[in-house]
């Protein structure tokens, strides 16, 4: 069997931690220092159910009022993952609005996205509850999970649900037949 190339957006507001949660994924590592990501790419491959997916990260830099969701975003790209931090508000506002982006540049197209609220381990400062991300997610019709990304597994967890999303789209989508133009 082939390996499968896909490749994942990983979106949010600044300091959220969606470049540890990509670091922690692919290196299995926490990188507890913050410098700004402008944009990094990340590459690893896994093996799901006998079939190996080459997996290229876009860790992009933090969304803002001003570059919601810039188009290069779009092109591409098989599935998001997108990010917000339990302890701020304005970055699960922010989530909100890459969505509904994410949707008028793809139309009716349903594409995989996972909503994650990190920094879980900062329970004590939580200001979003674990049932409004839920809620959100079941609104969009996207998975939901919280994590910390000082953790392994959860961060794995991530990628392995957006990739069986993944598949499960592109089963639902390749049962329809080619359409042909004459």
């Amino acid at each position: 069997m082939s390996c499968k190339q896909r490749k994942i957006a990983v979106m949010g507001y600044r300091s959220v931690g969606k470049s540890s949660l990509s670091i922690q994924f692919v290196d299995g590592q926490f990188v507890d220092s913050y410098d700004p990501t402008i944009e990094n790419t990340f590459t690893k491959t896994v093996r799901i159910n006998s079939q190996d997916y080459e997996l290229t990260l876009v860790d992009t830099a933090g969304q803002d009022e001003l570059t919601l969701f810039p188009s290069q975003y779009s092109i591409d790209v098989h599935g998001y993952v997108l990010v917000y931090s339990i302890t701020d508000i304005r970055s699960f506002e922010v989530v909100g609005t890459i969505f509904h982006k994410l949707q008028d540049l793809n139309g009716k197209i349903q594409v995989p996205v996972v909503l994650v609220g990190n920094k879980t381990d900062l329970h004590m400062e939580r200001m979003i509850s674990y049932e409004e991300g839920k809620k959100l997610a079941e609104d969009w019709n996207a998975i939901f999970l919280e994590t910390s990304a000082k953790q392994t597994a959860s961060a794995s967890e991530i990628f392995h649900a957006l990739l069986m999303e993944m598949e499960k789209i592109d089963g639902i989508l390749g049962d329809r037949p080619n359409c042909i133009i004459s």
